[in-house]
């Protein structure tokens, strides 16, 4: 956790909730959960029961010493929306988040059900992006949920994309990120499956986001699709992510 994250749609990482439970099929090779086995045999205190979710109060007010502004991946090593995090924990989440207004946050969920049950009692400050991840065509009822919050900015991660998505609706949505799976047992990711969601948000004028081609090596494999690099990102109105005063 902390600055300069490898992560290429974001720049560093803050996880007052660690460990997860597999919920569907782009779950199967969790890339957060090889992390959090190593981190544990390397004696990480925050790692000491593995992947088992836990919340972290000492980490809460992370982004509130950081002055320098940074976009945030909150929960890279979970999932906020997880049933076994309390509703009063999640709300300390968004409380620092608020506070920490020279910041932008993102967070993404497969708990989408939760999300929207969640939504009317959140406050969704200005400085918030809400994801859902979406790995195939089963999976799009997250966006519905998602589309139905009152985040000004929501985006999808759609990745590991583990199979075609013939039906792609992106009204009410700013931002699609697609990667395909890496490390041991990567599952195969068809350019075919990529270049229709591209077209897509072209069409729809919605920034696209390439990640990777993924595989056992993803620095081998890239990130260029059809000779190009894919980085588009929303436009955010300057005066929303200042300086820490």
């Amino acid at each position: 956790m902390g600055l300069k994250s490898s992560i290429e749609w974001t720049e560093s990482t803050w996880n007052p909730i660690t460990g997860c439970t597999k919920i569907s099929p782009g779950c199967k090779h969790c890339y957060a959960e090889r992390m959090a086995k190593r981190l544990q045999a390397m004696g990480q205190s925050n790692y000491r029961n593995g992947f088992a979710v836990q919340t972290h109060e000492h980490v809460l007010n992370y982004p509130l010493k950081w002055k320098k502004p940074q976009t945030i991946f909150v929960n890279s090593m979970s999932d906020l929306f997880h049933e076994e995090v309390s509703d009063e924990f999640i709300f300390e989440i968004f409380d620092v988040m608020k506070k920490a207004h020279w910041h932008r946050f993102q967070i993404l969920t497969k708990r989408s059900e939760r999300l929207l049950k969640m939504n009317p009692v959140i406050e969704w400050s200005e400085n918030i992006w809400m994801g859902v991840s979406v790995e195939n065509q089963k999976y799009t009822s997250r966006i519905d949920h998602l589309r139905q919050t009152d985040v000004s900015i929501k985006f999808l991660s759609i990745e590991p994309l583990i199979g075609a998505i013939d039906e792609l609706d992106l009204e009410g949505i700013d931002w699609v990120i697609v990667g395909g799976e890496s490390g041991p047992k990567a599952r195969i990711i068809k350019k075919e499956w990529v270049t229709k969601i591209r077209d897509i948000c072209l069409e729809k004028q919605v920034p696209f986001f390439f990640k990777q081609w993924g595989g056992v090596n993803k620095k081998k494999a890239g990130r260029l699709l059809d000779g190009k690099l894919w980085e588009q990102m929303p436009e955010i109105p300057q005066q929303s992510f200042h300086l820490a005063s």
